[in-house]
């Protein structure tokens, strides 16, 4: 019996024929020691479409290719074959999937505040391109992350955003600074030539809705994951 899992997704990227994605949601505690069996479990639940591949993600952004064996270092990833999925583990931090239905390739970016700071989703999307994949050809997908209702930051992060970044930030009713991690990576997209109807995602913040997600701003280092996905189902015929 396959394991059972639940998932948001987005309806756009739903439509395109053989491409399995989707934004994990919570089932059991937040823990520690619900990361290893989530891993399992999702992977089982993928089974019939193929392999999931994870990374051991650093906050940084070296793009892997699939097939890697192990969980090599990296935060973003490219797949261009069927059966071949993109795994992307987050709590709190945005986890952006991307698709070219033309070319049927897809990519995957991991992007906490370090992530996105660097441009992880310009360089998933570089990575594409560079491939041989159009920008406007390109659907993405912002799954939950922390939203700037709750994120709230330093001052010293501004900087790190560079010239324009001033734009991500807002003033919190603390008197601190609160971060638009969703906001900066659109921005990378729209940079990168993405077509802004060609964005979509699902808003929700991680750390407002515990019923459905784990958060490391809420609940602290022993959080448990979410694992979100995307690639082109074997079962489907790739």
């Amino acid at each position: 019996m396959a394991a059972t899992i639940r998932v948001a997704t987005v309806p756009a990227l739903g439509e395109v024929a053989g491409l399995v994605h989707g934004f994990e949601q919570r089932l059991g505690p937040s823990g520690w020691e619900e990361r290893d069996a989530g891993r399992a479990r999702v992977a089982g639940a993928l089974a019939d479409h193929g392999r999931l591949y994870l990374l051991k993600q650093v906050h940084g952004t070296r793009v892997r290719k699939a097939p890697w064996e192990g969980r090599p270092e990296g935060d973003a990833a490219l797949s261009d074959r069927a059966g071949m999925l993109l795994g992307i583990e987050t709590a709190d931090c945005l986890p952006v999937l991307i698709a070219d239905p033309r070319r049927r390739v897809v990519a995957a970016a991991h992007a906490g505040w370090r992530g996105t700071a660097a441009g992880v989703t310009r360089a998933a999307v570089a990575a594409l391109v560079e491939g041989g994949s159009r920008p406007e050809d390109l659907l993405a997908a912002l799954g939950p992350g922390i939203g700037a209702c709750c994120y709230e930051v330093g001052d010293e992060l501004v900087p790190a955003f560079g010239p324009a970044g001033e734009a991500f930030f807002r003033p919190g009713p603390r008197g601190r600074l609160h971060l638009d991690v969703r906001a900066a990576n659109v921005a990378q997209l729209l940079a990168a030539g993405v077509p802004r109807d060609r964005i979509h995602g699902v808003a929700d913040c991680t750390s407002c809705r515990a019923d459905l997600y784990h958060s490391y701003r809420r609940d602290g280092p022993r959080s448990g994951r979410m694992i979100n996905y995307i690639g082109w189902s074997a079962a489907a015929g790739g």
